[in-house]
């Protein structure tokens, strides 16, 4: 099932997309019916994603035969509000091309040595590849969670950047709450998933991850995602096989997939909830698909930019990027 927020005078309302197109769901006589843990359906969108598969096919039933919402336009507005944002890192590939295309940009007199060894050996250049922890463990960095806008939102190119760059990925959002869980339990516990774009100030990216910590200006800027969530019914049989993309003034640039993932979603959730509550509305990144980022494929943004980012299934996320600051 698809669903939406839109505004509505002072509030929220939570859409599903039926036969017809959109329907609000306080138009649905007996909402209350549908069932669930509580909340209000008509404008939690936590309420809905909390529903379930069984609750999901009644919700869809119950639409069936509502015409849709008449009004064309509505307000963006993202589909959930993040309670935080976690960005896991999970495909070898991405980080294998990532580094090779961050010293193709940054360090062209390495560059050509590490290009040279790759071609002896046969195999990546060593520092291109993972920390060994990576390989163990699901990597993952908290990001701002109050910087994620819908799409159709205009991004700002940060003022200490000439590198910006966007990263396309699956996000994934809680239903219900998590502890300690299996793998097995972390999956249950996601609700839907929405196309997610990190944006990253590339040339302020490596200086703050080399200082021991982690990722600030060059990621809690902006981040992005799609405007539709889809339920987790829905993906989950696919997600390792979805095809996406990534257009940049409708010329499209790079083809992705889903495919590769080290650790698989739900056992990087998982290890997230080790010893750690995690709650409905917390918001879980794959890490790039590979190619899905500049400086894998080379088609960086400039100011002016319309950027689409596109996953099958799921949906997709547009932005305007703007070079123009606030005083």
């Amino acid at each position: 099932m698809r669903l939406r927020r839109i505004q509505s005078a002072d509030t929220h309302e939570v859409q599903a997309e039926g036969p017809l197109g959109w329907v609000s769901l306080g138009r649905i006589p007996d909402l209350a019916a549908i069932g669930g843990e509580g909340g209000d359906l008509a404008h939690d969108m936590l309420a809905v994603l909390a529903l379930g598969t069984d609750g999901w096919s009644r919700l869809s039933r119950a639409i069936e035969g509502l015409e849709p919402n008449t009004a064309s336009a509505h307000a963006e507005t993202l589909p959930f509000a993040p309670a935080s944002f976690r960005d896991f890192m999970l495909f070898e590939e991405h980080v294998v091309a990532a580094s090779r295309g961050y010293a193709k940009r940054f360090l062209p007199k390495l560059y050509p040595l590490t290009q040279l060894t790759e071609k002896l050996t046969g195999k990546p250049f060593p520092k291109f590849r993972p920390h060994p922890l990576w390989y163990q463990q699901p990597i993952y960095y908290l990001s701002n969670h109050l910087n994620i806008r819908s799409s159709g939102s205009e991004i700002r190119w940060p003022d200490y950047t000439d590198a910006l760059d966007y990263e396309l990925e699956l996000g994934a959002v809680l239903a219900h709450p998590l502890e300690n869980a299996s793998p097995e339990d972390a999956q249950a516990a996601i609700g839907g998933f929405v196309v997610l774009n990190d944006f990253s100030a590339r040339d302020v990216q490596k200086d703050e991850m080399d200082s021991g910590f982690g990722p600030q200006k060059a990621k809690h800027f902006a981040s992005s995602i799609s405007e539709v969530v889809v339920t987790s019914d829905e993906i989950l049989p696919y997600i390792n096989e979805l095809d996406a993309r990534v257009d940049i003034n409708g010329e499209v640039v790079a083809r992705c997939s889903s495919r590769g993932m080290h650790h698989s979603m739900a056992e990087a959730i998982a290890f997230a909830s080790k010893s750690e509550p995690l709650f409905p509305g917390e918001l879980f990144g794959s890490g790039t698909l590979p190619g899905g980022a500049g400086i894998e494929n080379n088609a960086w943004l400039a100011p002016g930019d319309r950027l689409r980012l596109t996953i099958d299934r799921v949906g997709s996320v547009e932005n305007t990027i703007s070079r123009e600051t606030k005083p």
